[in-house]
């Protein structure tokens, strides 16, 4: 357990470290993930996911543009692209299958 903790705390550091972007993150006791959000240059969200302690995305991310609309809603699994993905390109929404973490239109 706290080696755990001591890999977690690494984890978060080297993150703030290296930041580049605003973000916020936030320990989910619940998933045992980190939440973060990410914002744009002028405060609006810019993406929003978690990330396994080792730093791999997993669950449900969602990508907005500079107006805050929504771009893309994205699934990954332990870091590998899964399910349905959807891009909103010009307003239109554009679904692709991620099977075996490679795409199907």
């Amino acid at each position: 357990m706290k080696k755990s903790f001591l890999l977690f705390f690494a984890f978060l550091i080297t993150v703030v470290s290296f930041a580049q972007q605003k973000r916020d993150l936030k320990l989910n006791k619940d998933t045992n993930l980190i939440d973060v959000v990410y914002y744009h240059d002028n405060g609006v969200v810019s993406q929003t996911g978690s990330y396994t302690a080792d730093g791999k995305l997993q669950g449900k991310w969602l990508s907005f543009d500079t107006e805050g609309k929504k771009i893309v809603s994205a699934n990954y699994d332990n870091g590998k692209k899964v399910g349905k993905w959807i891009h909103w390109i010009d307003g239109i929404p554009k679904e692709v299958d991620y099977s075996k973490n490679v795409a199907s239109l």
